[in-house]
């Protein structure tokens, strides 16, 4: 049978989601004590593959298996490092899929402008002045667009650039501002190249003109540098009811 595992990881101490050689790995972890518990070699699929250092509020994977205890969970929290949780296991179609069947995933981004010792961790400290109105203006440009080669990463596998963002906004929370961005599926790096563009028009060193001439380049040089990954997170990830048991 197929099992969703839903679960919320600190990113900082691994080389992001997956498994790669000589690096430890949110996927490498999961699947070892999976496999400890099964009995038996378990390959577990993520929803997405989170990069070096990045975080997830929420994780979803699958793996396939026969009748599991109740308490599988439990276990695997007893088993797991601290910095990795694992909240539920359930049930889905056979034909249910982590990452194919999502149909939306949302991460959010977090800058300060002041530093503050208690969130050095997990936000990034911006120094110069920012406009945050004008960094709104420009994130609602991205709904006219369906290509974003400009923010991927180079030389990935993917077939296509094309995305389907549905919402991206910057919100002023206590001393962060958290840059919220959902989308049917995301590019690598996209998240963080977008986030540094918006940090160049809200600075100053870009117009909204501008930031819409990168999009429409499809050149990925054209973009802001790629934001720390430390203050990232991967917040949600949705599916049709219809595939869970």
């Amino acid at each position: 049978m197929r099992y969703f595992i839903y679960l919320s990881y600190d990113g900082t101490n691994y080389h992001g989601w997956q498994i790669q050689p000589n690096a430890d790995s949110i996927q490498a972890r999961l699947s070892h004590s999976l496999s400890l518990l099964m009995e038996h070699d378990v390959e577990v699929i993520g929803a997405g593959r989170t990069d070096t250092g990045v975080h997830a509020s929420m994780m979803v994977a699958h793996f396939d298996a026969g009748t599991i205890r109740p308490d599988l969970a439990s276990k695997l929290n007893r088993m797991l490092p601290p910095d990795i949780v694992i909240h539920r296991v359930i049930p889905v179609r056979d034909d249910a899929h982590a990452r194919f069947s999502a149909t939306s995933r949302t991460y959010q981004y977090h800058v300060i402008t002041r530093r503050n010792p208690f969130l050095r961790h997990y936000t990034y400290h911006f120094t110069q002045p920012l406009d945050f109105d004008l960094m709104n203006k420009a994130a609602s440009r991205l709904f006219d667009y369906t290509d974003f080669t400009s923010f991927s990463k180079l030389h990935t596998d993917v077939k296509t650039n094309n995305c389907r963002i549905m919402y991206a906004q910057w919100e002023h929370n206590g001393d962060e501002w958290v840059f919220t961005i959902r989308a049917d599926r995301f590019l690598r790096n996209m998240v963080r190249a977008i986030v540094g563009t918006l940090l160049d028009v809200g600075r100053g060193a870009i117009s909204i003109d501008d930031f819409c001439r990168i999009i429409e380049r499809k050149d990925r040089q054209a973009a802001g540098a790629s934001v720390p990954g430390n203050a990232l997170f991967l917040t949600d990830i949705q599916y049709p009811e219809d595939i869970f048991v």
